[in-house]
């Protein structure tokens, strides 16, 4: 059980780091959450729907996606921890360079639950505005 686990995880980090919302639905449970944490703007929870909106996001604005380097997956039971660093270049040309801590739960082969450490501050200063970036884009788009 715990190599499937460690591999339905691995499997959604990757698609998420690389934009590929579909791919990431299928690790996914309906009811899935994420929650990162912290006290940064793009810290709290995110359900199932905002989950996947956030990783079709991650194609526009980290075009490189997040090229997780895995330091060490451990799993026991219903419990994944991964601990990696990604080394982004974004949209607007900056590097993008976190640290990452992903707590995940994992039911009936499914991510039914995450608790994200990472630092926020980069987060908020790096990502946030390129969110906001393709948000207004995608709105003057539609005025047309």
């Amino acid at each position: 059980m715990s190599e499937e686990n460690k591999a339905v995880v691995i499997k959604f980090i990757k698609a998420f780091s690389d934009g590929d919302a579909e791919t990431a639905k299928t690790c996914l449970a309906p009811d899935a959450m994420t929650i990162a944490k912290g006290f940064g703007k793009l810290s709290g929870p995110r359900p199932y729907e905002l989950i996947v909106a956030t990783t079709a996001l991650f194609k526009e604005t980290v075009p490189t996606g997040l090229r997780p380097d895995f330091k060490t997956v451990t799993a026991e039971d219903n419990r994944v921890v991964v601990e990696f660093e990604g080394n982004a270049v974004l949209a607007n040309g900056a590097d993008y360079c976190n640290q990452y801590c992903m707590a995940f739960t994992i039911e009936n082969g499914l991510i039914k639950n995450v608790n994200e450490y990472y630092c926020t501050i980069l987060a908020d200063d790096r990502i946030l505005p390129l969110l906001a970036s393709v948000e207004d884009q995608r709105h003057e788009i539609d005025a047309i």
